[in-house]
């Protein structure tokens, strides 16, 4: 795998994240990987986004109106000939944290890895803000959540949980060594009291750091942990990571 480009790819659309979330992904990418990659950003506005990252629109899907916003977009890149891609590809979320080499994401066993959910880790749920598939051998999971979309929303809070559920059902969900994917929040602050008096800190082997929810890495530098119950004091060396 040395000389072949690997695939990483990500998503923004609307207004949640600017382009240097995309940017500086690019950095934190570049600086931890020895493999040739390409990232190709699929989103509905490429404006201010670094040239070497690959433009590609997000495959259309059609939501009900008024469904809430949790994800389900993602889902689009299950898609058979997703921009041109093909083979072992890695979706990173953009409000990832990557700490350290990621070379192993590559050669892990597993047909589709998923970071393994951190707030309700005895589910089968994973969280997608780091997984690995292979292009277009997922697309029967697209069109199903495509053909029943009313009553999956139902079923579902969230992308994640869906995507979680059949892929198990394939019988081939694997899930990233916990250690590789810590929770921010969850990993990284000090436990309890701890929190008023030590800074987060970054746990033995994290490679990549997951933001889910809130706060995310602007808020977590000042300290802002965005709940008036989760103390954060401020984490200034997130900036030694997330820059491009």
């Amino acid at each position: 795998m040395s000389n072949k480009t690997v695939n990483i790819i990500c998503m923004k659309w609307g207004n949640k994240f600017p382009p240097l979330y995309v940017n500086r992904l690019y950095g934190m990418i570049s600086r931890n990987i020895t493999l040739p990659f390409q990232l190709t950003c699929f989103t509905d506005n490429a404006e201010g986004i670094r040239e070497e990252v690959k433009i590609e629109p997000i495959p259309i899907i059609e939501l009900p109106d008024g469904i809430p916003e949790r994800g389900w977009k993602k889902l689009t890149v299950l898609e058979n000939n997703l921009g041109g891609l093909s083979g072992q590809t890695l979706f990173l979320d953009l409000d990832v944290l990557i700490v350290s080499n990621i070379d192993t994401f590559f050669y892990h066993t597993g047909d589709f890895l998923i970071a393994h959910d951190k707030k309700r880790p005895k589910k089968i749920e994973g969280n997608s803000s780091v997984f690995r598939f292979n292009i277009g051998q997922h697309d029967d999971v697209l069109q199903f959540f495509k053909n029943n979309v009313n009553s999956l929303k139902q079923q579902f809070r969230h992308e994640q949980a869906y995507l979680s559920k059949k892929i198990y059902d394939k019988n081939i969900l694997s899930y990233w060594p916990d250690e590789w994917v810590p929770s921010f929040k969850y990993h990284c602050v000090p436990y309890m009291f701890m929190r008023f008096f030590k800074e987060p800190s970054i746990p033995l082997n994290a490679k990549i750091i997951l933001f889910h929810g809130l706060p995310n890495p602007p808020d977590a530098i000042k300290g802002k942990s965005g709940k008036w119950y989760r103390y954060i004091k401020p984490t200034p060396w997130i900036k030694d990571y997330w820059r491009e």
